[in-house]
């Protein structure tokens, strides 16, 4: 999500402003499961055309969605709302035209999405399937075809052809959850000691760090307790990184940021993270973050 997307760049790249997920590189979308993302603006067609349904009825239905919103707004921006209604539509059914690539939006995770329409990505939605599934097993391998499909939103058959496709690029691995799939040019970096990590970082809610899902999540979280306070049924809340590890949950209202921890830190690991909140780069705050512990 937009302002998720922010915090989730900050976690990785120094420099970070509360505009940096505006940038002219990235654009938004209705992405995987229909949720709003900002990615690459040159792996739009990835994350759009690598979902478009393969079957007649869903395939019809994206590519006449997005061209009847072409044809209503003209050139035009509107909020969703708007154009849906004017389109004598339900507004929330415009994201399935959004696997066509040709629906763009801009959403600040408060007020109503703007979208607009563009041109349609040339790549031929098949490779971009199978190049989105060559990312998926990049950034959250090992894994399985089932596992893709949830992660994308697309029909499990569709997955599993994608990872067919795939063929020799793929490695077959054992881990404690199960057998799962991960790339061949990947086995030399999976087999290196970790680089150190960093003191602390606080993860958005649905990072790609922990965007898992079934039997994957105990992988990353092997305390069942603790996968439940992370993956709740409903928004889920942020994780809190010290030293590579899941330590425990936080949530914010304005400068008011509440963490949950899982374990006892030290007064340095709650000066990492504290020192990690301030330099959040939140817009709209009106006085610095205050971090407030639950659980120790």
């Amino acid at each position: 999500m937009p302002r998720a997307a922010l915090l989730s760049i900050h976690a990785r790249v120094e420099g970070a402003t509360p505009a940096t997920w505006e940038h002219a590189c990235l654009v938004q979308l209705w992405g995987p499961r229909y949720s709003a993302y900002v990615v690459a603006a040159k792996d739009l067609a990835l994350f759009s055309l690598g979902r478009l349904p393969d079957d007649a009825k869903g395939h019809a239905r994206a590519h006449d969605t997005a061209s009847r919103l072409h044809a209503f707004l003209a050139g035009r921006r509107m909020p969703s709302n708007e154009a849906g209604h004017g389109m004598g539509v339900h507004p929330n059914s415009l994201r399935y035209g959004a696997a066509t690539g040709r629906i763009l939006l801009r959403w600040d995770g408060a007020h109503d999405a703007i979208v607009w329409t563009g041109p349609a990505p040339t790549l031929d939605a098949r490779d971009a399937r199978v190049e989105l599934a060559r990312r998926y097993l990049h950034v959250f391998g090992p894994t399985t075809a089932a596992a893709f499909a949830r992660w994308a939103g697309i029909r499990p058959s569709a997955a599993r052809s994608a990872f067919d496709t795939l063929g020799r690029a793929l490695m077959p691995v054992r881990t404690t959850v199960g057998d799962a799939w991960m790339l061949a040019s990947d086995e030399e970096t999976m087999r290196l000691e970790p680089g150190p990590a960093a003191p602390a970082r606080l993860l958005p809610s649905g990072d790609t760090y922990f965007l898992l899902w079934d039997s994957d999540r105990a992988l990353l979280v092997p305390n069942a307790t603790y996968r439940a306070a992370l993956w709740t049924s409903r928004v889920w809340p942020g994780a809190v990184l010290v030293n590579g590890d899941i330590v425990g949950v936080w949530r914010r209202a304005g400068a008011d940021m509440s963490i949950e921890l899982w374990r006892r830190l030290s007064s340095s690991e709650r000066e990492a993270i504290e020192a990690e909140a301030l330099s959040l780069p939140l817009p709209g705050l009106t006085g610095p973050i205050v971090v407030r512990y639950s659980n120790q």
